[in-house]
């Protein structure tokens, strides 16, 4: 990334405030109710964290790099000692940019960045560690819509996709992508506008909360019953690391975040 785009990352993150949506979308001030503390630095093999997915043992999280790496995940510990790496057979990355993983343990890796629009097939690899074996799960955008994404989680057989919003209508839209093999069209199935490009997403282990990362910012929603939405819009708060990335709950209410510089936050609900 050459040093206009690291400049002009920093002065979004250092001006992006939560004003703009508490005005549009009557999302709540909460950040009196959050300490964010630095809990450690990841291990040097992971030079640019993208993505986060809890481990099986508590305190422990995997998470893979940016574009152009080695396909591997790479678990770490709560200091951010490196525990583990898995190769992900049959894998490429081409622009991996976040990390979720369902209830049998199996990982979904996002391959879908697209910062200069010019991939028109995006991919998720399903990676089943146990078997150490790898589905591929292809898409493409339909007509009209956006074709930049860097943000997912999985939830009850279905990966939901936010776009990163690089538009001046600052709109990110939702998109619901089976979590099985298969080549599928996305049209999205929800839109909301938010000040700032998202960057990664998480759902609590309740499934009652879900959060998107931007560069500066948290933003909140409570899930509608099982349906994933935007219209329960829960707070909003300020995250100034950095380059942000990167997104995962440890608990119902805090969260785990790391930037692109190697850095391990922990925000705790108070």
């Amino acid at each position: 990334m050459n040093k206009f785009i690291y400049l002009w990352l920093a002065v979004k993150t250092v001006f992006c405030t939560c004003q703009p949506d508490h005005r549009t979308n009557d999302f709540k001030k909460v950040k009196a109710h959050y300490k964010i503390s630095k809990i450690g630095k990841l291990p040097a093999v992971v030079s640019e964290s993208s993505g986060l997915a809890r481990g099986t043992q508590p305190g422990t999280f995997w998470t893979h790099n940016d574009s152009g790496s080695k396909p591997e995940l790479y678990l770490f510990g709560p200091g951010g000692q490196l525990l583990d790496t898995k190769a992900v057979p049959g894998a490429k990355n081409t622009d991996w940019e976040d990390l979720t993983r369902d209830s049998l343990g199996n990982f979904y890796i996002g391959d879908f960045g697209n910062n200069g629009l010019h991939r028109n097939t995006l991919e998720v690899y399903r990676f089943d560690p146990a078997g150490n074996r790898t589905e591929l799960i292809t898409f493409r955008y339909g007509p009209g819509q956006p074709s930049d994404c860097e943000a997912f989680f999985y939830h009850r057989g279905n990966l939901y996709l936010f776009s990163k919003n690089w538009g001046k209508n600052k709109w990110v839209k939702m998109y619901n992508l089976p979590a099985v093999k298969g080549d599928y069209t996305l049209a999205a199935t929800d839109s909301i506008r938010i000040d700032a490009q998202v960057t990664s997403a998480a759902i609590a282990p309740d499934g009652k909360t879900f959060a998107l990362l931007t560069y500066g910012k948290v933003l909140l929603f409570e899930t509608n019953g099982d349906k994933v939405d935007f219209s329960r819009p829960k707070g909003c708060f300020r995250l100034s690391r950095k380059q942000t990335e990167a997104i995962e709950f440890l608990n119902n209410t805090d969260m785990l975040v790391t930037n692109e510089q190697g850095g391990i936050y922990r925000t705790t609900f108070r």
